[in-house]
């Protein structure tokens, strides 16, 4: 049995009269009906039976036209929050799952303390999106299904850069230093929230057979929140303080779906830009026991202009066909 899985970040999907973030940042009705017109053209490309959403502001729109498009399951699991002062503002983005087969589980990640005390988190912890877990049945065969928007550095902190060489243990020393003492608060939240999702991962991984984990990790390429999604050698880790010899062990959980893919570009091509430099942020992780026949990315918006347009995406849609 083959299926298709995406993920697709929608850039500010927020329905007119409402704004994102700001009272002034909002569409006028023709600029939403050429957004979606956008969206619509780019599902029937991608022609998934699954896709993973991100920056969903006005999730009733994306379920009414995700169910034209044959799309007959929706969930999010939680809305976006609006400001106390203009409710037509939204201060908070959601992420959301489409399936054309039921979706007959939902829930969520709950925090965990084992997760705050290794990163030495002692202020209340939120998700900056929470994530969603879903399983889903097709043709007889349980599919969990994790949709995940991680924290982004909106701040421009300062976050260390790495190579593909780069051992994991040079990742959580610059990674400790960088949150000791570069104040990188945007860093730390994206572990905490990454490693949340890899301890759930790696429990359900018990019990559940295949996994499909999708999303959105605002993170460059060979970053170490990658390791810790794929790697259960960084679940070992008791506390970020001090250094680690691991040995850069390789117990992989969660394999990168480009990695897998027996059709593909030779080069795995950026998914987004910031000032025209490329960056890989959007992801296709998934079990060992799933093989992936191919991995796609639908791009050209992006090869006009690399910054991307509010009225398409600032992202390339990441697409893997999978045999379960």
């Amino acid at each position: 049995m083959n299926i298709k899985v995406g993920t697709f970040n929608l850039f500010q999907y927020a329905k007119p009269p409402y704004s994102w973030y700001v009272k002034k940042d909002k569409f006028e009705i023709k600029q939403w009906e050429e957004k979606n017109s956008f969206i619509k053209k780019q599902l029937k490309q991608m022609n998934c039976d699954i896709v993973a959403f991100q920056e969903v502001f006005s999730y009733e729109a994306l379920e009414e036209l995700t169910k034209q498009l044959g799309f007959k399951y929706f969930k999010v699991v939680d809305t976006a929050k609006t400001d106390k002062k203009n409710d037509k503002v939204f201060i908070s983005t959601t992420v959301a799952l489409a399936s054309k087969y039921e979706i007959n589980k939902l829930s969520t990640i709950e925090v965990k303390e084992e997760v705050l005390e290794k990163l030495n988190i002692k202020q209340p912890f939120y998700f900056s999106r929470l994530p969603i877990k879903a399983n889903i049945c097709i043709n007889n065969t349980d599919v969990l299904i994790y949709v995940f928007h991680l924290k982004s550095n909106r701040l421009n902190e300062y976050e260390y850069k790495f190579n593909e060489d780069d051992t994991i243990n040079l990742k959580v020393k610059k990674s400790i230093y960088a949150m000791n003492n570069l104040n990188a608060t945007s860093l730390k939240q994206r572990l905490a929230e990454a490693y949340h999702l890899a301890l759930d991962i790696s429990n359900s991984l018990k019990h559940q057979k295949k996994v499909v984990a999708l999303g959105d990790l605002n993170d460059r390429q060979n970053s170490l929140v990658i390791d810790i999604l794929t790697n259960k050698a960084l679940l070992d880790i008791d506390l970020f303080s001090k250094d680690y010899d691991i040995k850069n062990k390789k117990e992989y959980f969660l394999y990168d779906s480009y990695g897998k893919a027996l059709k593909k570009t030779k080069i795995k091509e950026a998914t987004s830009y910031y000032k025209a430099v490329g960056n890989i942020l959007d992801y296709i992780f998934v079990s060992k026991n799933i093989d992936v026949l191919e991995y796609m990315l639908f791009n050209n918006h992006l090869l006009k202009n690399k910054d991307g347009s509010l009225l398409q995406s600032d992202h390339a849609q990441v697409v893997a066909t999978l045999k379960l």
